[in-house]
């Protein structure tokens, strides 16, 4: 890699150093930059041919040096001979002026190390082209090592040369006198340009008499600088120090033949024995057959015989030579009309250009390139006549790659796309274009797309030609892919929809209509649904063409897989806008059949999905309705309390769970993980969580307790008797008169869960509001004074399955009090609904200060019948029996409903703990008391 780089380091700045050497401190620098050495040309190929440019214009030339140290062999005389007559040829080509003759752009200049002037832009000379690389670069470049020249290019180039002595001999009077391929240069268009009058020869007559040509005679001593090529000169030159207007013609012959025969001349010529090599040459010519030109093409070859004869009065004159059939070849006429563009007004040149599409595809590739685009191009200066150019510049373009066509047209397209004058001329532009837009699209950049070719879509649709308007809607879709999104969305379906609305032309609005129809798969459907889809709705006209049109939007929407529309969208929009086009009277029974198909399919789509919708929502719904069932069947089976074992075990998973935990493990541990949620534990809240399952471990470790048959112990007669002073204290209600009913013996002391306890106390609200389950009326008054409560002496505390803790009743609502209805016993058998946990905060206020509380751990300790003497009255207190309990709790709850004016009502006070005992019969007797007077 390295040597690599190093070898072109080394070959760039060989060059560089040649032509800085080759030109330095020539005034033609001053003007011109010089670039790369491309070609050599001019008499032995002296001359070195540089690319080069103007400084001042860009303007691209040609740079002719010729570097003096190629005659540094030679003596002083010798070098000055030679300059003189190279400085001759070029101020002789400097002063003529034609098409077929080289075109001087700077004339000459010299300098102590060269001579150098400029000229139009060069590719190469014809003896380069042929294969005579001679005073090239080391690196030749392959656009001349591979050239090959197309037939059409020979013979138009040999017309050019004999065009040019045409004018040489007829209009100069002058004889060239060293006609060659080192003479003829290619310039970079193609054309072949005559150079090189280092050696001609001007008539010495007047010009109204016949001319004559003097002629010098050959000095073989002469360095060959100082000499005409001897192999293209004609024999009479060297024979007899003649020479005349026929001697270029058989110049011209040899040429023709060096073209023919890859660059070889027709004879070798010893220059060291000139005159003897000239003998020879004579007497093959006078003897030349058609054998000895079988390379030419026949159809000249009698022409190159005849240019080749060795009497100059038969060889035929430039301009008889122009006229040969072989130069009436279609590409070499088509050639000289370009040439000869200029002359022509704009009829000629609107008929040329007409027929000029039949004969491109007939052309070379480089010829149409190099020689007619240039022309083509040229032309769009003048506006009236591009619409005739247009087509046959878009039709070379289509054979040029993207990069050629980048480089060589587009350039001159850009004016060409804005021109909106005159009308007739850039209407016809437009629809050329529109024919040509898939191309346009292909080949040109993003960037000039946007900026040059869309804009003048745009300004086709709002044309006023409806021809226009419907072209470019006819032609559209065919290129609606290579359009970019944002601007088919932005620029070009409002203009599209626009001219639907606008339009007075029905053709115009169907065309709309259909072109949308062929670009809705560039869209997206969001675009198509909020914005193609409503437009529809605002078209006016109800013309059968029309109408199908929309319907035709519908149903590419409505079946495309990309698109489709929303079963929303059908119902509310679609199918209300179809329904009614359907039934218009100018459908015919086809159209409305189409209608109608369309109609059925969205409609049975609609059904499907919905009822598809519907059955996976019922679906959803019925397994989330099972999955709660299941959710409280578990929840169920995890709260069943069983009901095996003693009645001591009823008694205390009740009584023991829900007095002394107050039903609170479950909030606890709802709070717990609450409190987990919103955060970590506190100390505090930790060490009592610790507590409450310590407490919780203990419970469940104990032993189950036996109760054992308690008979109750006579009272005393000096005890007063609760009872009585409560039936005195309420026989003063002369209004009202409790019935005993009667008590059956079965009744026991039933269990009563957390529920009732805490439906009568948990919460400080009005509750004659509520329905209690205890059977009170809600609406029931309490008089604190005057009403009786038989009870049963022998009722039983723990005789039956009922509920806990509270002696269960029958109160016998008196016919004054119509607002008291019976106390509802529950069934053994139905299982309480699990609630909240009690709260015995208005037992506490209500039977005064409290004893030391015994926990169920200390109970659980103790003997049965000590723990069942927790609840007996003490000794010497005669009446306090079971029944006499169950009273004061029951008068408790009643006064806890029914007294909201009682000063020992507090709110406060519910939201204390439960207690975790039961107080003594007799602090609740002194507090009753208290209480009832």
């Amino acid at each position: 890699m390295e040597s690599m780089l190093n070898k072109l380091k080394s070959t760039v700045t060989k060059v560089t150093a040649d032509v800085t050497s080759a030109v330095m401190g020539n005034p033609v620098t001053r003007e011109f930059d010089v670039g790369r050495h491309i070609a050599s040309g001019g008499n032995g190929l002296a001359w070195k041919i540089f690319n080069g440019t103007k400084k001042s214009t860009k303007q691209e030339v040609a740079v002719f040096v010729f570097d003096k140290k190629l005659i540094d062999k030679y003596q002083k005389f010798e070098k000055d001979q030679i300059l003189d007559s190279l400085k001759r040829g070029v101020q002789q080509l400097t002063r003529l002026r034609h098409p077929r003759l080289l075109t001087v752009q700077h004339p000459l200049e010299e300098s102590r190390d060269c001579l150098a002037f400029c000229t139009e832009p060069v590719f190469a000379s014809l003896a380069n082209v042929l294969g005579n690389w001679e005073n090239l670069p080391s690196s030749i470049s392959p656009d001349i090592k591979d050239y090959k020249l197309y037939d059409v290019e020979t013979k138009y180039g040999l017309l050019q040369v004999s065009e040019g002595l045409s004018f040489l001999h007829s209009s100069v009077k002058m004889v060239h006198g060293n006609v060659t391929p080192e003479n003829i240069i290619l310039n970079k268009s193609g054309a072949w340009k005559i150079m090189g009058f280092d050696f001609c020869v001007s008539s010495s007559n007047p010009s109204e008499q016949e001319p004559k040509f003097p002629c010098k005679e050959w000095d073989p001593n002469l360095p060959s600088l100082c000499l005409p090529n001897p192999e293209y000169l004609a024999p009479e030159y060297i024979l007899s120090v003649s020479c005349e207007t026929a001697s270029d013609m058989y110049s011209l012959g040899a040429v023709m033949y060096a073209v023919f025969n890859q660059g070889r001349p027709i004879f070798e010529v010893n220059k060291q024995d000139i005159y003897k090599s000239f003998s020879r040459q004579l007497d093959q010519l006078s003897r030349l057959g058609s054998s000895s030109l079988t390379s030419i093409p026949e159809e000249v070859r009698e022409h190159v015989k005849l240019l080749l004869n060795v009497t100059p009065t038969v060889r035929p004159d430039a301009d008889q030579m122009t006229k040969i059939p072989f130069f009436d070849d279609v590409g070499a006429v088509t050639l000289q009309y370009f040439d000869t563009l200029f002359q022509r007004d704009n009829l000629q040149k609107s008929q040329f250009f007409k027929g000029l599409p039949k004969v491109l595809p007939k052309l070379p590739k480089r010829v149409i390139v190099q020689r007619i685009l240039p022309c083509l191009t040229s032309e769009f200066v003048n506006p009236d006549m591009v619409p005739f150019v247009l087509p046959n510049v878009l039709l070379i373009a289509e054979e040029c790659t993207k990069e050629e066509y980048v480089k060589l047209i587009l350039p001159d397209l850009g004016p060409v796309f804005k021109q909106q004058e005159p009308i007739q001329a850039s209407n016809m532009i437009l629809l050329i274009f529109l024919q040509k837009m898939d191309l346009l699209l292909t080949k040109t950049p993003p960037d000039e797309i946007k900026n040059s070719v869309l804009p003048m879509v745009y300004r086709a649709l709002e044309a006023p030609s409806i021809q226009i308007q419907e072209l470019c809607l006819n032609i559209i879709p065919t290129f609606a892919n290579l359009i970019d999104y944002p601007s088919m969305k932005n620029a070009l379906i409002p203009r599209i929809k626009n001219a639907c609305l606008q339009t007075s032309s029905l053709a115009v609005r169907v065309n709309s209509l259909v072109c949308l129809g062929k670009i809705l798969e560039y869209l997206d459907k969001w675009f198509v649904l909020d914005d193609i889809l409503p437009f529809l709705q605002q078209i006016p006209s109800k013309e059968p063409a029309v109408l199908m049109g929309i319907l035709g939007i519908y149903k590419c929407t409505f079946t495309h897989k990309k698109l489709g529309i929303t079963k929303e969208q059908l119902a509310g929009k679609v199918l209300p806008h179809l329904i009614p086009l359907s039934i218009e009277n100018n459908l015919n029974l086809n159209q409305f059949s189409s209608f109608i198909a369309v109609i059925k399919e969205m409609l049975s789509r609609l059904e499907s999905e919905h009822r598809t919708k519907l059955e996976q929502l019922h679906i959803m719904q019925e397994q989330q309705r099972s999955l709660d069932i299941g959710n409280q069947m578990s929840a169920s089976e995890e709260t069943k309390v069983t009901h095996s074992g003693s009645q001591i075990d009823k008694v205390f998973n009740n009584i023991g769970a829900d007095l002394l935990s107050g039903g609170e493990s479950e909030n606890r541990e709802d709070g717990l993980q609450g409190k987990q949620k919103r955060g970590p534990l506190t100390l505090e809240e930790k060490q009592k969580l610790a507590k409450e399952q310590e407490q919780a471990q203990k419970l469940k470790s104990q032993q189950p307790l036996k109760p054992q048959v308690h008979t109750p112990i006579a009272p005393v007669k000096q005890t007063k008797d609760l009872t009585d002073t409560l039936m005195e204290n309420m026989s003063s209600l002369s209004s009202l008169s409790v019935s005993t009913p009667k008590i059956s013996a079965s009744s026991t002391f039933t269990s009563i869960p957390s529920t009732g306890l805490s439906m009568m106390f948990s919460t400080p609200i009005d509750n004659t509001k509520r329905n209690l389950t205890n059977g009170l009326n809600a609406n029931m008054g309490f008089q604190p004074s005057g009403f009786n409560m038989p009870v049963n002496p022998n009722q039983n505390f723990f005789s039956g399955t009922s509920t806990a803790g509270v002696t269960t009743m029958t109160l016998g609502a008196p016919p004054t009090m119509s607002n008291f209805s019976p106390l509802s016993i529950p069934p053994a058998s139905v299982k309480p609904a699990q609630q909240r946990p009690t709260d015995m905060s208005a037992l506490n206020n209500l039977f005064g200060p409290q004893k030391p509380k015994v926990s169920m751990n200390q109970l659980s300790q103790q003997k049965p019948n000590q723990w069942l003497n927790q609840f007996a009255p003490p000794q010497g207190s005669p009446g306090m029996g079971g029944a006499a309990m169950g009273t004061q709790v029951n008068v408790m709850g009643q006064a806890a409903f029914g007294m909201q004016s009682n000063p020992f009502f507090n709110p406060q006070n519910f939201a204390q703990p439960p207690p975790t005992t039961m107080t003594s019969s007799s602090s609740a007797s002194n507090d009753l008391k208290d209480l009832f007077g």
